[in-house]
């Protein structure tokens, strides 16, 4: 019988496409030649003849193996789960744990927001997806753009009324590494915050310009971070327990000095695109 699922994940080179290959469920390593991760999917996915895919980045490492049966029983009456990430400390360097600590806040964001079918979030790092609504989306997905592939497709699914659940179960968690360096860091966030100027998405809007203004209010009036805190101190311990107290506040205390460079940072990119 043919396999209902198949794991594709997207490459540059072929020494970082031999990691993870060693997994019960069918995988396929696409080679981005140089035409862009959102091309080197659609070629991939078309070329597949499962009734789901599986979409992983190269650079995660599942937590634990799971069976092709286990993960169908995820998506029954879906036609995209949101699977859980989280983010290990890596050498333990402050950089690597305020990362940890944002990462947290944005997975279990990313949760709630979806059980309460309001996603606002999505990581194609670990996705598992139908095949054929995916290829459907492939138009909203704004090839022009390099990156955002995720996030244009959540939005996709959401104005097609298509349906989206997820699961905050550590069985199909999958791990992510995080940037080693504050310029790699930067660069990756403006990347991001380039490609929000897209988003058309009511929820996905008003949860980012949420996320803006109270960091901007905290700029001028120090005071915020007494409201603030506790909100996502509560957010990342719910999804990480292992991070500090003093890392999540330091976090909070740079965070609208780091929202801003970003905002700034990614409309210039944008300009470029």
């Amino acid at each position: 019988m043919p396999e209902k699922i198949t794991r594709i994940i997207p490459f540059r080179d072929c020494e970082d496409g031999l990691k993870n290959k060693n997994y019960p469920i069918r995988t396929i390593f696409a080679l981005d030649n140089g035409e862009g991760k959102k091309a080197t999917l659609k070629r991939a996915i078309e070329a597949c003849e499962s009734e789901w895919v599986w979409l992983q980045d190269v650079d995660v490492h599942p937590a634990e193996i799971v069976t092709e049966q286990e993960m169908l029983n995820l998506v029954e009456r879906a036609d995209i789960c949101i699977l859980p990430l989280r983010m290990t400390a890596g050498k333990g360097t402050l950089i690597e744990r305020l990362q940890q600590a944002e990462y947290g806040a944005i997975q279990q964001l990313t949760y709630l927001t979806a059980k309460k079918n309001r996603a606002v979030m999505c990581s194609g790092a670990n996705l598992l997806v139908n095949r054929k609504k995916w290829l459907e989306s492939y138009a909203d997905l704004h090839p022009d753009i390099p990156s955002g592939d995720d996030m244009f497709l959540l939005e996709s699914f959401k104005r097609r009324h298509l349906r989206i659940t997820t699961t905050n179960d550590p069985h199909f968690e999958a791990i992510v590494t995080p940037q080693p360096t504050l310029k790699q860091l930067l660069r990756q966030r403006m990347r991001w915050a380039g490609k929000s100027v897209r988003y058309q998405d009511r929820d996905i809007i008003l949860c980012g310009a949420i996320i803006v203004l109270a960091n901007l209010l905290q700029l001028f009036c120090p005071l915020i971070l007494l409201v603030k805190f506790p909100i996502e101190y509560a957010l990342i311990r719910q999804k990480s327990r292992e991070i500090s107290f003093g890392i999540i506040f330091l976090l909070e205390i740079i965070y609208p000095f780091y929202v801003l460079f970003c905002l700034v940072g990614g409309w210039f990119r944008l300009k470029k695109w």
